[in-house]
């Protein structure tokens, strides 16, 4: 391994899923979507392109199957202009070490992100004792230690572009994590949120497992700043997005999305805000 990659310390394979696992969906003539098992990783770019971008790296342990999935889009040998990260949870920075072992490519993050990029700091644990279902009940298994990318890692530009993607911006929505950011491109509307705001209850097993859809929060058992949160939903609602890819569960567009959202943020602290926990 080089020297200045490393993974977490409890890096380990987390045995979930979800039947959207292992599926994609094209949502824009250069905009796709893969879910590894839980989470959703996107790859913007035309099929069969030079130039495309991956944002977020899944799971842990997920980097042969993302690609593969590289492989079918883009064709063999093919890797991103760079890696943009929503930010650096354990499920979307999962197979961020493997792939930068395949791939040397920058990878872009925001500022308040870096501490947990570069094994500084670890992400403060999942609150097990937060008001919510099964998995927020075992969410002590999943790594909050931080990965080393070393100097892979580069800062998202002040000015809200990102370096390639003339279209798109990226807006600081905290809460769920310190430097967490969503993306957006103004033309279509299309809005990949991360785990600002996302389309399953992440906390309940039936509904991970189902992907029953519904606009939600982000998950309670790692959201540490609430009323960032409600704001960073505000943020984006201002944004008045036609399309929405989340972190977890599926896309939704339209009406569903639009009175989901204003739902979401007109009832925030009773649909979102759990009502005990230790980061309440």
């Amino acid at each position: 391994m080089d020297k200045e990659l490393n993974k977490s310390d409890d890096h380990k394979y987390i045995p979930m899923t979800s039947i959207q696992s292992r599926m994609g969906q094209e949502v824009a003539e250069d905009v796709y979507y893969y879910t590894d098992q839980i989470v959703n990783l996107i790859f913007i770019g035309e099929p069969n392109s030079e130039k495309w971008f991956l944002v977020d790296a899944g799971m842990p342990e997920s980097a042969p199957e993302i690609i593969k999935q590289v492989e079918e889009r883009f064709g063999e040998g093919k890797q991103p202009e760079a890696i943009i990260l929503t930010h650096g949870h354990f499920d979307h920075v999962g197979g961020l070490v493997d792939l930068l072992q395949h791939w040397d490519v920058p990878v872009y993050a925001h500022q308040s992100e870096f501490p947990y990029l570069t094994g500084e700091k670890s992400y403060p644990e999942p609150d097990t004792t937060v008001e919510g279902g099964m998995l927020a009940k075992i969410s002590a298994i999943y790594p909050n230690e931080p990965i080393d990318i070393g100097s892979h890692l580069k800062a998202l530009p002040d000015d809200g572009q990102i370096p390639g993607l003339e279209e798109w911006k990226w807006v600081h929505t905290p809460g769920h994590s310190p430097g967490h950011v969503s993306l957006f491109r103004g033309r279509d509307g299309l809005l990949i949120s991360g785990d600002a705001f996302i389309t399953v209850r992440q906390d309940s097993l039936y509904k991970v497992l189902t992907q029953e859809p519904e606009v939600c929060g982000p998950p309670r058992y790692l959201t540490t700043d609430w009323q960032a949160a409600k704001v960073s939903v505000q943020t984006l609602q201002e944004l008045q997005p036609v399309t929405v890819i989340p972190g977890h569960g599926v896309y939704l567009r339209g009406a569903e999305l639009t009175s989901g959202l204003t739902d979401l943020v007109r009832n925030f602290e009773k649909v979102a805000v759990p009502d005990y926990g230790k980061y309440i």
